[in-house]
């Protein structure tokens, strides 16, 4: 069983909660309609449809691990670095002004989604326990035993 950590535990919650919503349900738009995503796909991206079909079901599955307290760190890891891999597209979508609906097609949108990608990592990191910044280092966790560890 993976520790869980000692501190804010609600909070966590609700951002792991909002988190798997967020991502399950864009998840299911990769899925269900991976041709809307394709004009933002960088150029170097092998088989982009593939991709596209390929992130919604790894949201899908990250949205369920994030929910499972065995899966949760490992589902974090994941989503950091699934927000990094993504930043390509999201320039792209910003730079040629891509408009994908309902997305709006303006820097009052895209200014923002592109400089709050860094909170998109920290984020799934701490929802899922892996760090307690800002709010005092590393998260502590308890084992089952009681022993509080830094994790």
């Amino acid at each position: 069983m993976t520790p869980e950590p000692t501190t804010h535990p609600r909070s966590r919650a609700a951002a792991r909660l909002a988190l798997a919503a967020v991502y399950a349900g864009i998840g299911i738009v990769h899925v269900t309609a991976p041709d809307a995503f394709l004009p933002i796909m960088p150029d170097w991206v092998p088989m982009p449809r593939d991709v596209v079909l390929a992130t919604g079901a790894c949201e899908l599955a990250g949205a369920a691990a994030l929910l499972t307290p065995r899966l949760r760190r490992a589902a974090g890891w994941a989503f950091a670095a699934y927000a990094v891999c993504v930043f390509p597209a999201n320039i792209k979508h910003a730079v040629d002004n891509v408009h994908v609906p309902p997305i709006p097609s303006s820097w009052w949108y895209h200014g923002p989604r592109l400089a709050f990608q860094p909170v998109f990592v920290w984020w799934a990191l701490w929802a899922a326990g892996v760090v307690d910044w800002p709010f005092g280092g590393r998260a502590t966790v308890r084992r089952q035993g009681g022993d509080a560890i830094k994790g």
